[in-house]
């Protein structure tokens, strides 16, 4: 008999790519799994994810507000008529077994299961857990993690290594680097580096690469600069009048691998599904955390790898000043950029897609 499978999250990238990738391998493994999801109306899950071909309902939520507080006055309201709808969904599609992945959805979506006794799996992306998951953790049947040490989060017998879940597409750059530069329309003779602020996009990487353009000239080194939604049209303003050549600027990188391909060093900030594509790619990394995410996940992230000598951190206040000057200094330095590539590809979990979805049929099994 075929199993029905709720996964609810969403918000970012970070949580959608894996709910979605989560999703294929529970259909590959049994093609006769029901899938639905459910996100959070307005968020980008609800545009995502029917593009990959499933399912989704909303639910009216938001998150708590730290720098608008009077924007919480209606949070009581929405989580409880999120946690009426959960329950309805819950009622109407009779799940076997209930996956969150992190964002708004996943909080009301999980404690109604818990509730109907639907037994739930939480994939937890980030080397520091949230609240909301460290609290759904006490009646979670299993927590997936991505990270060692998450037993201070979760109760241990429940912990799960399985790394997270990555677009298997966007890592796949083996033989592609000469074609990739060629689609940017660079030379395949000079260094590369990729900066990457994922698909919203981040104001600090921005203003350190627009700070530092002529000393990347200066030293004849190419660059794919990705701005992100928010940010590309006041960027390519800024621009006017500097333009140089061998600087690719892009709204969206349509093609990850040819992205990664290119690279001799990547910056990037330090979002948990970002960072699982980077220990594949295994090209040497310079993160610059996000300070304005809940309690500085970004940071905690990095620092893990920081630890293992897989990655340079350059702190986002001091970004602007350093960031090029720490880019350059080692795109120039072989047996830096060597040790680096070798460090990261070693902390990397593959097929944790497969091995989620594993788990979660499992738990359907014993329903």
């Amino acid at each position: 008999m075929s199993k029905r499978v709720i996964i609810s999250g969403g918000g970012t990238g970070g949580h959608i790519f894996p709910a979605v990738a989560i999703a294929n391998a529970l259909k590959r493994i049994d093609p006769a799994t029901e899938v639905l999801f459910v996100g959070a109306n307005g968020r980008m899950e609800m545009e995502k994810v029917p593009a990959a071909g499933y399912q989704i309902i909303g639910l009216d939520i938001q998150g708590f507000q730290r720098k608008s507080l009077w924007k919480n006055v209606f949070l009581p309201f929405k989580i409880v008529k999120s946690l009426l709808k959960a329950r309805s969904v819950i009622k109407q599609f009779k799940p076997d077994v209930a996956v969150g992945v992190g964002g708004y959805a996943s909080g009301p979506l999980l404690y109604a299961a818990g509730q109907m006794g639907i037994p739930y799996l939480i994939q937890e992306q980030n080397s520091y857990a949230g609240i909301t998951n460290k609290r759904l953790g006490t009646k979670a049947k299993k927590i997936c993690v991505a990270f060692e040490g998450m037993s201070k989060f979760f109760p241990a017998d429940r912990l799960m290594l399985t790394g997270n879940p990555i677009r298997k597409q966007s890592v796949d750059i083996e033989g592609k680097r000469e074609e990739a530069l060629l689609s940017f329309g660079l030379s395949t003779e000079k260094k590369t580096i990729l900066v990457t602020g994922g698909s919203l996009g981040a104001g600090t990487l921005n203003k350190s690469m627009i700070a530092g353009l002529k000393k990347l000239a200066d030293v004849d080194i190419q660059l794919i600069w990705q701005t992100g939604k928010y940010y590309y049209q006041s960027v390519i303003e800024q621009l006017k009048g500097m333009e140089q050549k061998g600087v690719v600027v892009l709204e969206f990188l349509n093609r990850m691998d040819y992205a990664y391909a290119a690279a001799d060093v990547i910056i990037s900030r330090a979002g948990a599904g970002t960072i699982a594509e980077l220990y594949v790619v295994k090209k040497p990394v310079i993160l610059v955390p996000s300070p304005n995410v809940a309690e500085d996940h970004q940071t905690k992230n990095a620092m893990a790898l920081v630890q293992n000598d897989a990655a340079i951190l350059v702190k986002d206040s001091a970004a602007e000043a350093d960031l090029m000057n720490i880019a350059l200094e080692l795109i120039n330095n072989e047996e830096k950029k060597e040790k680096l590539s070798t460090k990261i590809g070693q902390l990397a979990l593959t097929d944790a897609d497969e091995v989620i979805a594993k788990e979660v049929l499992k738990l359907a099994e014993k329903v």
